[in-house]
């Protein structure tokens, strides 16, 4: 047990790496800066953090995906929070972006090239042939099953919170619905993935991109 538990652990951080944090720290600004001052300068204060970020990003040559969408969230929340005056809109882009990924998912499943694969390819950069294999597929689309009730939910949530809450509720429920419940579901997705390669018996990734031929050892770490 405990070595999973490290193994997640490890996992978990190779996942984010901090990298998650361009995308949650701008809307936190942004909701301690309006409750002292005016809606404008919150605004502003929560762009000039998430630029800074995404030029820290810049110069550091790191992976950019999170910052350019923390940056871009950020920036159109801002004009749809000034042009209508209601803060509660800042945080319409989590709508947005839950239902953009459940429509990305449903296509993934749909063409049997599941989401939680390319993640896993992006993330790792295994070769997308290995995901494809009928003794590999298999986990990754009940993971990526998953992942659709889970943005589900949470879009039913985020409407939800969005047409009956405070501001204070919604970055409440956002922090909630945000990085501990990614968290969770990330540890969920990986030990079963595992579990779920092991019983499917196909090679691992390294023994595939040695064209090792069956008994397979199978993938032992990684998901």
């Amino acid at each position: 047990m405990k070595r999973l538990l490290r193994e997640v652990l490890e996992e978990l951080l190779h996942v984010f790496r901090g990298k998650s944090l361009d995308v949650l720290i701008p809307p936190l600004l942004f909701f301690v800066l309006q409750r002292f001052i005016d809606l404008p300068t919150a605004l502003i204060g929560s762009l000039l953090l998430s630029l800074v970020m995404f030029v820290r990003r810049i110069v550091k040559r790191d992976n950019m995906v999170y910052a350019i969408g923390g940056f871009v969230g950020v920036l159109f929340a801002s004009g749809m929070t000034y042009l209508s005056n209601n803060a509660s809109n800042f945080f319409l882009p989590d709508i947005i972006g839950t239902s953009t990924l459940i429509v990305a998912t449903v296509l993934s499943l749909w063409f049997r090239r599941p989401i939680a694969a390319y993640v896993s390819h992006i993330t790792r950069g295994w070769d997308y042939q290995w995901f494809q294999r009928d003794d590999v597929r298999p986990a990754y689309m009940e993971v990526s099953w998953f992942w659709l009730v889970f943005f589900v939910l949470r879009l039913a949530i985020e409407i939800t919170l969005y047409v009956t809450s405070t501001v204070d509720e919604l970055v409440f429920a956002n922090i909630i619905l945000g990085l501990p419940v990614t968290i969770l579901v990330l540890v969920a997705s990986y030990v079963y993935g595992i579990w779920r390669l092991r019983q499917l018996g196909g090679p691992g990734i390294d023994e595939f991109e040695q064209a090792k031929q069956p008994p397979y050892r199978g993938q032992t770490r990684g998901f």
